[in-house]
This record gives C-alpha cells, sequence and structure tokens, in this order.
C-alpha cells in the first residue's frame, strides 16, 4: 500500500542529501601535500596494488582549487603552517583533511619549537591516522570512515550552522606572520 508498489519499475528513490553525499564520497580528489617519510606511504597507495581508483581518487590535484580533500602526510613544520593553510584556504568547498602519522596527528617524537604539534593547530582535520608511517591499508581504511563521515553530513542551512559552531581561531598569530 505504499508510494513503491504504485511507481513502475526502475524508479529509485533517494533522498538529495544522499545522492549529493554519495557523489561527494565517490569521487574524492585529494591534494598533493606530502612532507615527510608518510608521503612515500601515500604515494604507495596511489599505485596500482592498492588501486585508488576505485575510490574515485586516481589521480592527485597539483592545484589546491581543484581538490577536496587534504591529505597531510608528515610532520608539519612552524614555517610550512602558514603554506598548509594557504593551500586549505583555496581549496573549495566542501572540504576534508586527513592528518596521516603520527607527526601529523600530534608532532611525533619531535617535540620541539620547530615543529607544529598536530596540524589541527592549523587546518580543522576530519580524520585523524595513526603510525610511524602508517601503512596503505590503514589509509585505506581512515578513507573508508571518511566516506562513512561524509555520507551522513547534512546540506545547505544544516551544514552552515554545523560549520557555524565548529569555527575557531586555528592559526596563531605567531604562525600566520612567521614571528
Amino acid at each position: 500500500m505504499g508510494l513503491e508498489e504504485k511507481l513502475p519499475d526502475g524508479i529509485l528513490l533517494a533522498s538529495v542529501e544522499k545522492i549529493v553525499n554519495w557523489t561527494r564520497k565517490s569521487s574524492l580528489w585529494p591534494a598533493t601535500f606530502g612532507l615527510a617519510c608518510c608521503a612515500i606511504e601515500m604515494m604507495t597507495f596511489g599505485a596500482p596494488r592498492f588501486d585508488s581508483a576505485r575510490f574515485g581518487m586516481e589521480v592527485f590535484r597539483a592545484s589546491p582549487r581543484q581538490a577536496d580533500l587534504m591529505i597531510v602526510a608528515g610532520r608539519v613544520s612552524q614555517k610550512m603552517a602558514p603554506v598548509l593553510r594557504q593551500i586549505y584556504d583555496q581549496m573549495p568547498d566542501p572540504k576534508w583533511v586527513l592528518a596521516m602519522g603520527v607527526c601529523a596527528s600530534s608532532g611525533g617524537m619531535f617535540n620541539n619549537y620547530a615543529i607544529v604539534q598536530g596540524v589541527d593547530h592549523v587546518v580543522p582535520v576530519d580524520m585523524y591516522l595513526p603510525g610511524c608511517p602508517p601503512r596503505p591499508e590503514m589509509l585505506i581504511d581512515a578513507i573508508l570512515k571518511l566516506h562513512t563521515k561524509i555520507m551522513n553530513e547534512p546540506l545547505g542551512p544544516k551544514r552552515a550552522a554545523k560549520l557555524a559552531d565548529q569555527r575557531v581561531e586555528l592559526v596563531p598569530s605567531s604562525i600566520k606572520y612567521g614571528r
């Protein structure tokens, strides 16, 4: 007695939100941002053995204006932090950030003045991937978890309200102006 019985075969019902989120998760375009040893594992993920093409990610974008996923692979120095923030700001919305490795997540073993103690001090991070360096299989798992997060994101005014609640001044003036 439902609507499904009255529709002809071949008609698919879904919400616009689910369809848009499905297209977003199925065509993530990562920005190239490898900083240290984790970048080797990120490059391995893009090679034929792990086949990132099955996730719609076969091409790492050199231009931030064409990317919607930033994989920060490796340690971020104080001098690199403003560059990272500038690339993040140039990416179109919606955009996601994956911190790959313990150095990107928390500074790792480099607990000194030259290394940012977690990339979340510079840009908002959607997914943390532990390991030193994490294997490509772990990156695949993190991307699948990011897909789940993308599928559950709201659209329109609900998304704008959610982002407004999360907005914080992430870049201290010392990093912004190189002091």
